[in-house]
């Protein structure tokens, strides 16, 4: 199953207790970072990488425990640092004035980096991220138990059952979706969900960079809704949100057209 343009060339970045894997489109535009959600993969950004190529160079990681990136440590409870894996992804490729996008736990992990390492990032989009409290001990253990129960049938799955699923369960997408989607659900490790070890809002806080918050309807599935959206603009005065129609968690999937033109336009003010 072809999942992405064959001319993208691909590679592996060394980051602390392990290796991130990318794919790269390459140019001579500012670089982007695209930092994918839970079970994702990095080549699940590729239409947006497509339309964006001509004007960036957008590099797509794989977040560890996904894709062909190192797993987590082995019990998997550890507080990750995946804001840090950017940020020496970042280095080890040579890059600077990076614009970082990220989707769900993608978002949280962009945004702790770009309130961690300022001087690494120029501007930050944040697609439907998760704007929820930090959980103990016991109740992460929990939800990577939970986690685990999950992906285990997906990753018996033929290529052809799990896009028979992904059909059912997301019948607006569109079709060049489903090839990398599938893909990412045969590789996500066991133990692949991260904790967020700190509140949202101490992240959100500090980015001291020009921020879109992209979300979707409550209703349909959005994690973020008007409280946390406002929230998030009275913290943050370099935050702008913006809901857009007819999206739910996956904002960019249900409604491209208008994800585009949101990301087009903030990047163009910057």
């Amino acid at each position: 199953m072809v999942t992405h343009r064959s001319e993208w060339p691909s590679g592996e970045v060394e980051v602390t207790g392990g290796r991130l894997a990318y794919h790269r489109t390459g140019g001579a535009g500012p670089p982007i970072v695209l930092s994918h959600g839970l079970t994702d993969n990095g080549l699940c950004w590729t239409r947006l990488a497509e339309a964006l190529e001509s004007d960036f160079d957008v590099i797509m990681l794989d977040a560890r425990g996904h894709g062909a990136s190192s797993p987590p440590g082995e019990d998997g409870l550890s507080p990750d640092t995946p804001g840090r894996d950017i940020a020496e992804a970042i280095t080890a490729l040579g890059l600077s004035g990076v614009i970082a996008i990220g989707h769900s736990l993608g978002a949280r992990a962009t945004a702790a980096c770009a309130a961690e390492y300022p001087d690494l990032i120029r501007a930050v989009i944040l697609e439907d991220p998760p704007l929820v409290p930090p959980v103990d001990a016991e109740t992460a253990a929990k939800r990577l138990a939970r986690f685990n129960d999950q992906v285990k049938p997906l990753r018996d799955m033929t290529e052809a059952e799990l896009l028979a699923l992904g059909r059912r369960q997301s019948p607006t997408w569109e079709a060049q979706e489903f090839p990398a989607w599938v893909a990412s659900k045969q590789q996500v490790a066991r133990n692949a969900l991260p904790i967020l070890p700190t509140p949202w809002q101490d992240d959100i806080r500090r980015i001291r960079v020009p921020t879109l918050l992209i979300y979707g309807e409550a209703e349909k599935g959005s994690l973020v809704g008007a409280a946390e959206a406002r929230e998030a603009c009275e913290i943050n005065t370099d935050l702008r949100a913006l809901r857009i129609e007819g999206a739910a968690h996956n904002v960019r999937r249900e409604n491209f057209p208008a994800y585009l033109l949101a990301v087009r336009s903030f990047l163009s003010e910057i």
